[in-house]
Parts: C-alpha cells; sequence; structure tokens
C-alpha cells in the first residue's frame, strides 16, 4: 500500500482540531438529509404506488410491504460490504460515492414510468442508504474511544430531526406534485456530495487500512467479526433485541393509538413528532454527561431500563393522554444505543471499524425484516375474538419484555470490561 501515490486535496491527511469538528458536522448533515431524504418520500411513495394500481388501496399496501422488505434486505446485505469497502479505500470515497447513488436514485424514483422502475430505485436506495454505517466508521477513526459515545449521540440526534422534518416537508411538497419529493430529495443528494468534495478529508490512514475480502465483506462473514470476542457477540444480541424491539413503533403505533385510542392522523402525527423531538433532545443532550457520570455500560443498561418503562407506559395506558408520559421516559432509551456502539468499537482493531459497522447495520436490518412481522401478528393476535385476553398493548409488552432481557444480558457481557481511559484522539488525527 506504501507505494500508492498519495491523495490531495480534502481527502490529504485526517482531520485535526477544528477540521475534526467540521468533519463530524459534515457526517451529521449526512445522516441528517439521508433521513430528511428517506422521510419526505415516506407520505408520498405509498400514493405513488397506489396510482400505479388504479388506486387499488389493498393491492398498494402489499406491493409497499414488498418495497420496505427489498429496502432492508439491501440493507443487509450491503451494510458489510461497503464496511469492508471503507476499510480497504477509506471513508471518504465510500461515503461520497453513495451521497451521489443517493441522488441519482431519487432522480430514478421521480422519472420512473412504472412500479418496475420504482421498485429497482427503492433497491438502490438501499444499497446506497447502507452507508450510514461507514459514517460510524468515520466517527470512530477521529474520536478517542472514551467519547465515541458522546459523538454517536449527538450525530443520531440527525436520525431525530429527519423524522421530525422529513414527513412534514414531504406532505407540503407532495401537495403540489407527487414527484416533488424525489427531486427535492435529489437536490439534496446532490449538495452534500458537493459540500463532502470540498471540506470532507479522509479519516483512515493508508497504515491503518485493511486488504478487502469477499468472505469477510458479506453478511455471514460480517457475523464471523462478532464472534470473534465473546463481549461482542453478546453485546450484537443486545444490539439486535433492543432493534427488534424498537421496530414496535413504525409497525403498529398508528394502528394501535388509532384502535384503542380513536386518534386522527392528525394527533397520531403530531405524537410521533413529540416522539422524534424528545429523542433528538436525550441523543443530542444527554447522552454525552450520562456516560461521563456512570460509564458506557451503566449508561447503556440505564437506556435498556428507561425503554422498558416507556413501552410499559404505552401499553398499558387506558387513554391517550396518558400515553404521552411514556413519550419522555422512552426517550432516554437513546443513551443506550450510542453506548452500544461506543463498548463495541473498543472490542476490535482500528482497521475493522468499518467491517464492525457493517456488520452492525447487517444486524438492524435483520431486525428491520423480523420486528414487523413479529409486532403485526402480536397485535393482530390479542385484539381477535380467538385471544384469551383483549390486550391490544400487546406488542408494547413485549417490547418491553424483550429490552428488559437486553438489560440483563448486556450487564451480564460487559462486567469484565473495564471502563476506558480518558485519552486524547488518536495521534496521527
Amino acid at each position: 500500500m506504501t507505494g500508492e501515490p498519495q491523495p490531495s486535496g480534502a481527502a490529504a491527511s485526517p482531520p485535526g482540531g477544528a477540521s475534526r469538528n467540521a468533519a463530524v458536522a459534515f457526517i451529521f448533515v449526512t445522516i441528517l438529509l439521508d433521513m430528511l431524504a428517506l422521510g419526505m418520500i415516506m407520505p408520498i411513495l405509498p400514493k405513488l404506488v397506489e396510482s400505479f394500481v388504479d388506486n387499488d388501496t389493498a393491492t398498494a399496501a402489499r406491493i409497499f410491504g414488498v418495497f420496505g422488505t427489498a429496502w432492508a434486505l439491501m440493507q443487509f446485505i450491503f451494510s458489510p460490504v461497503l464496511g469492508s469497502l471503507s476499510d480497504r479505500f477509506g471513508r471518504r470515497p465510500v461515503v461520497l460515492l453513495s451521497n451521489f447513488g443517493l441522488g441519482l436514485d431519487y432522480v430514478l424514483m421521480a422519472l420512473a414510468p412504472s412500479l418496475w422502475w420504482l421498485f429497482v430505485g427503492r433497491v438502490i436506495s438501499g444499497i446506497t442508504s447502507a452507508s450510514i454505517s461507514t459514517s460510524f466508521a468515520y466517527i470512530s477513526d477521529i474520536t478517542a474511544p472514551d467519547k465515541r459515545a458522546a459523538v454517536f449521540g449527538r450525530v443520531g440526534a440527525a436520525f431525530g430531526a429527519g423524522f421530525i422534518l422529513g414527513p412534514a416537508l414531504g406532505g407540503l411538497l407532495g401537495g403540489v406534485d407527487p414527484r416533488l419529493p424525489f427531486w427535492v430529495a435529489a437536490g439534496l443528494s446532490f449538495a452534500n456530495t458537493l459540500y463532502g468534495l470540498l471540506i470532507l478529508p479522509e479519516s483512515l490512514p493508508r497504515d491503518r487500512r485493511s486488504p478487502f475480502h469477499w468472505r469477510s465483506a458479506n453478511p455471514v462473514g460480517a457475523w464471523k467479526l462478532l464472534r470473534s470476542d465473546t463481549t461482542l457477540t453478546g453485546l450484537s444480541i443486545v444490539n439486535f433485541i433492543a432493534q427488534v424491539a424498537h421496530v414496535v413503533l413504525p409497525s403498529t403505533y398508528v394502528l394501535y393509538a388509532t384502535y384503542r385510542y380513536g386518534w386522527d392522523e392528525r394527533t397520531v402525527g403530531l405524537t410521533l413528532a413529540m416522539v422524534g423531538v424528545c429523542a433528538m433532545v436525550v441523543q443530542g443532550g444527554a447522552v454525552g454527561p450520562i456516560v461521563n457520570r456512570f460509564g458506557e455500560r451503566k449508561a447503556l443498561a440505564i437506556g435498556l431500563a428507561f425503554g422498558a418503562l416507556g413501552f410499559l407506559i404505552f401499553g398499558l395506558a387506558p387513554t391517550g393522554p396518558l400515553s404521552w408520559l411514556g413519550i419522555p421516559v422512552m426517550a432516554l432509551w437513546g443513551v443506550a444505543g450510542p453506548a452500544t456502539l461506543g463498548l463495541m468499537t473498543r472490542c476490535v482493531a482500528p482497521d475493522q471499524q468499518g467491517q464492525l459497522q457493517g456488520a452492525s447495520g447487517s444486524v438492524q436490518s435483520m431486525a428491520q425484516l423480523v420486528g414487523p412481522f413479529l409486532f403485526t401478528l402480536t397485535f393482530s393476535y390479542f385484539i381477535s375474538p380467538a385471544s384469551p385476553v383483549k390486550l391490544p398493548g400487546a406488542p408494547f409488552l413485549l417490547a418491553a419484555l424483550l429490552l428488559l432481557a437486553a438489560m440483563l444480558i448486556a450487564m451480564r457481557v460487559t462486567m469484565a470490561m473495564p471502563r476506558p481511559e480518558r485519552v486524547a484522539p488518536p495521534a496521527q488525527l
């Protein structure tokens, strides 16, 4: 590798000082725009699908479900591929090419003349959106181990911001033209690519890169990395269980709130926006102080415990206003994700951070494939005449049990892990 020509311009050296802050800001913006674009097309894509099937809602719902499964499957397959590519060629080219590819994909969907073209667009979107794992690997490169959880939290706040702003903006633009949100999403992705070309430096020095091997750049190979360390294996299980539990919100909350509380679309939408705001506040401002005060291990347990309590309130609240009490409680669950990632990054070498984040993305995608079936079938059963007890909140109670199980596993597998020393970022950065 040492004989290869050195890059020039923005990619010439890893970020340090003010450049590091600018790089973190860019990664935040990258994830924010990814989530904003995904959120913008969320309220529009079902209607666009429906327009291709003569406004047959039942058929459109089935097709939309296939689209969602294909998107998650692409994430499952390509997260480890992009992670391994970033370990070999650096984070910068993978992130920038993915941003550019996402922009081209939105153009394709804006012009799609048929369902098949729209389906191809969703497949490409699943592939290019898998670069989020590379973004987190970038953060691991430029951040000291004891600071990673806090930075993961601040960057993760972009998910909440995109979740809040995206659907609202998409709804407004879609009212003008159903395909306008796709054009705006494409423009944001292209602008983000240009911004990165100008200011984003490479974070992974050549002496810390590793060869690319197909045997490790696939979901099965990625799991070999997760099984290489007992603690890492346990934390991966915790991550999977927590991600499955999280799926209860997008898969059943609208159905549940409409069925149990009689809410209309406006009330449901405002409630979900409140969830996004609280999650953004916690991840952006509370993760760092909590991790600094208690350490990553205890912060992980605290986050999972509050998540379980929040879901318990959701599942048992007899009225809608009482269920709102669970939102700020559940929001503290947002501490658990960054703490988990922070602990996992300490279990692998610097040249494996991309593989780790890719493998973690693959695990999350598997959870997105499993979760919807688990919670929608649970909800369907416990509101059906066949159920021995009428319990519409059963999916949330199940999610609470899953988080409690994850908390117990986390405490056990991290028992021997020392709290990281407070060190400066890597010298070469």
